[in-house]
């Protein structure tokens, strides 16, 4: 199951992501290629495979990417707490 995105994860995340977007992009391809090589790929492959801006579908993926992991931890650290 996919864990919640709040609308305090989206904020956060998209003002990393818009403070600047090319370099945040340049920084996702390094980081997916080391921890998710295959996720990597898979992005890389849909953008040549298609007529759209590869830019365009690697930001949106590469959100979507940070987006879940960003709330995952969220979530862990939820679960783990212990007063």
């Amino acid at each position: 199951m996919l864990p919640v995105i709040t609308e305090e994860i989206a904020q956060n995340v998209f003002e990393d992501i818009f403070a600047d977007m090319p370099s945040w992009r340049k920084k996702m391809i390094h980081y997916l290629k080391e921890e998710n090589p295959e996720i990597n790929t898979a992005i890389i492959e849909a953008a040549s495979k298609t007529g759209l801006d590869p830019k365009a579908i690697a930001l949106g993926a590469y959100m979507s990417y940070t987006l879940i992991e960003t709330a995952e931890k969220e979530s862990d650290i939820l679960m783990n707490y212990t007063e």
